[in-house]
């Protein structure tokens, strides 16, 4: 996923952990939510609302998934998913950016 067209981007940015993780919130055309970002270096443990798909588009990244124990490596190309209303562990030693793409919950 190198380009999105026919989005609007909410300018303010979504800024967690002092800054080490940043993103920003875009529209698509059929209204569909999703965010553009980026976690810089660091061990960070995340909630979840609506069900998430996360599209690692550059670096490498080790996520521990709701329910379990263990990490998991992601590289860029790769996705992964999160149920809603779930917890999950992120971390890197390297910058990561993503697309994050919510499912709303019904």
């Amino acid at each position: 996923m190198e380009k999105l067209e026919n989005v609007t981007a909410i300018a303010k940015a979504n800024v967690y952990f002092d800054g080490k993780v940043v993103s920003h919130t875009i529209y698509t055309a059929d209204g569909d939510r999703k965010t553009l970002g980026l976690f810089l270096p660091g061990d960070y443990e995340f909630g979840t609302g609506d069900a998430e798909i996360m599209d690692i588009i550059d670096g490498v990244c080790q996520v521990r998934l709701p329910g379990t124990t263990e990490y998991i490596e992601i590289k860029a190309g790769e996705s992964f998913n999160l149920p809603g209303n779930s917890k999950f562990g992120f971390r890197c030693y390297v910058p990561v950016q993503y697309v994050c793409s919510y499912i709303p919950l019904i």
